[in-house]
């Protein structure tokens, strides 16, 4: 569909351009947009197997980024939390860097089965201290801060047409279509499917402006 698309905006917009120039700017854009997508599969499958497979994650490469995210969380603790809110405790910034690492870097919102309790032993804490902690930084619930991070995986993934939509609520963590329906339509304002075409169109008309200059 896209590929049509484009032939009919090229040959419409041809005017003193020749077909070799307008060939050629079409056959480069393919690719880019084709390359593209295979770097965001590439990368999507390196998550995936991490979370299904659950291979290890021992390489210097995944202690870095552990380290980069452990280093942005504690600035962005220091500037949106102390001195200003009240009865901060030490325990609080480290449940929530915590937090962040298990849905920043392991993905573990992906698990249809994540609880409360099922992270807060994860997190090697208990459930008070762990809700009190997204509720109070957070601003939300641990249900929603979860669903927040699976809408925006199923957008990755609809985006570039990475999973069938049937397929999209369990390889984003749902365990029922009917909750993967409600949590994207709450946190995205629309629908699966409307939002995929929404985004389809968005980068064949990046295209098809990108060829005619």
């Amino acid at each position: 569909m896209l590929i049509y698309c484009l032939l009919v905006t090229f040959y419409r917009s041809l005017g003193k351009r020749s077909i070799e120039n307008v060939v050629f700017k079409f056959l480069y854009y393919m690719i880019k947009y084709v390359f593209e997508a295979m770097r965001m599969n590439e990368i999507n499958i390196e998550q995936m197997e991490y979370l299904f497979l659950r291979r290890k994650r021992s390489s210097a490469v995944s202690e870095r980024q552990k380290n980069l995210l452990f280093k942005a969380a504690q600035r962005h603790w220091e500037e949106e939390f102390v001195g200003k809110e009240a009865n901060i405790r030490k325990v609080d910034c480290r449940i929530y860097k915590a937090i962040l690492y298990q849905l920043e870097i392991r993905q573990i919102f992906l698990d249809t089965s994540l609880s409360l309790k099922k992270l807060s032993d994860l997190l090697e804490t208990n459930q008070t201290y762990l809700s009190n902690v997204v509720n109070k930084y957070f601003g939300c619930n641990l249900k929603e801060l979860v669903n927040g991070y699976r809408v925006e995986y199923a957008k990755e993934l609809l985006s570039f047409g990475r999973c069938a939509l049937n397929d999209l609520p369990r390889s984003c963590g749902f365990a029922s279509k009917s909750a993967f329906y409600s949590a994207f339509s709450k946190v995205a304002g629309v629908s699966p499917l409307s939002y995929q075409s929404r985004e389809r169109r968005k980068r064949e008309l990046q295209v098809i402006n990108e060829l005619r200059y």
